[in-house]
Order: C-alpha cells, then structure tokens, then sequence
C-alpha cells in the first residue's frame, strides 16, 4: 500500500499539522481522528488494515488528518465563544488547506472529498460537510455526538448561542436556504451507530438527526446496528468495510 506523511506549518491555526496519505487512487476520504486523537490513529488502530482491499484496489485514498480537539471542544480552561473560535481556525485549516492539498494529490482540482470519522471524528465528518457541502460529496460517520450540549463536551443548553454554528443538532432545524440543501440532496450521505455498550448518546443524536434529514428532505441511510454492537473499534471495522463495500 502507497503511504506517504506530510507535514506543514498551517497558517489558520499558526502551528504545525500533520496528515497521513494511504493508498494510490479512488475516492477521496478525508479521516477525522477520534476525541482528541491523531492522524496516525487510523493506521495505529487497525482501520487502514480492515479496509485495505478497498484502499488497494485504488477504491478509496484516505488522508487522514491531525486534531486540535484539546485546544477547542475539550479545552475545559477557556469559554466556550473561545473554544468555538479555536474551531473555525481548524475549519479553515480543513477548508483552505487540507481539501486543496487533497485536490492537488488526486490531481482532480474540482473533486468533492468524502468526509468520515468514528465516535469525535464522525461528529466532524457531518459538521464539516453540512458546512462546506459544495467541498465535500458526503459523509460516512460512525458513532458520532452531534450536538455539543453533552456532558462530554462540558456545555449545557446555556452555552449553545457561543457554539451554535458548530452544533447540528441545534443549527439544522433553521436551515432553510435552497443552497445548502440543495448540496445535501445531491450528496452520499451515511450515518451509522449501533445499540450496544457506549452507544446511548451517539444513538439518541443519530436518531435526531435522521428525524431532521427526513424532515429537510436529505435523503441519508442511516443504519442503526444491534444490541450486540459497542462503540468500539472492531464494529467501525465491520461497519467501514460493510459500507465502504456498498458505496464504491
């Protein structure tokens, strides 16, 4: 498998980032790492060597990127209007660095990049594309929170108007603008979690969520596993190959 690492000095976030290429060809996926996880984590995990026949078939080429989580969402020291603004630097990072990179990798300037992510990641998957969806072709999200309103996160009801533009949950219901949803109607869109160990939260949020791309008319396949499946690396294995197998 065709592996390369890159490393750069981002400006949006005024410090170095680094992302991980695998594979030759195919779609483009870019990976968000778990809570405050690293762009190595994929590989480190085992993900990259559970999807491997989808990578070296030239399916799928995964970039998989750094987080800042520990300066934004999880940085319990600083308000939450500071830890959203730490965000949208890594948004722009994303936006105006990573997808450019990408595009000149696949030497394909107009490609649309498919976002994915398991548990933390797959809550920046949807928000990424949600938000840029003329960038990005979908999602493939696993486990996700998405509303920021969790106990995880250390904000209550009260502090959503600081973080509103980066909670889905909260930001969906007013989206009327044709642009967007007229982006999301066109895109691949998948959101999955199961019912087992450390699922409750991310099952009651994928739940929301699905009630919200039906009431928008978003057409997403939204896949609710069993009882049996945890918030756990080896069912993302299961769920990554089931779809990646579906879709490409």
């Amino acid at each position: 498998m065709q592996t390369e690492e890159h490393r750069w000095y981002s400006p949006a976030l005024n410090r170095e980032m680094a992302l991980k290429v695998y594979g030759h060809w195919g779609t483009p996926l870019l990976v968000f790492p778990c809570s405050l996880g690293r762009y190595y984590d994929y590989e480190g995990m085992g993900m990259v060597e559970a999807i491997s026949d989808h990578i070296t078939t030239g399916r799928v080429k995964l970039f998989c990127v750094d987080s800042v989580d520990a300066e934004s969402w999880y940085n319990f020291s600083v308000p939450p209007g500071q830890r959203h603004d730490r965000h949208e630097a890594y948004d722009r990072y994303i936006v105006d660095e990573v997808v450019p990179f990408i595009r000149n990798h696949c030497q394909q300037p107009r490609v649309r990049v498919v976002t994915n992510g398991c548990s933390m990641g797959a809550y920046h998957a949807v928000n990424c594309f949600l938000k840029h969806p003329d960038l990005f072709a979908g999602a493939i999200a696993l486990s996700g929170l998405y509303r920021l309103d969790r106990t995880e996160f250390g904000l209550a009801a009260a502090d959503i108007a600081a973080v509103y533009f980066n909670s889905p949950i909260h930001y969906l219901p007013a989206l009327s603008d044709p642009w967007f949803l007229n982006h999301y109607r066109q895109s691949k869109i998948v959101v999955c979690v199961g019912q087992g160990a450390w699922e409750a939260e991310a099952l009651e949020d994928t739940r929301q969520l699905a009630a919200l791309f039906q009431e928008k008319k978003i057409p997403a396949w939204v896949d609710i596993w069993g009882y049996d499946v945890d918030h756990d690396w080896p069912w993302w294995f299961r769920q990554m190959d089931y779809f990646l197998g579906s879709l490409y």
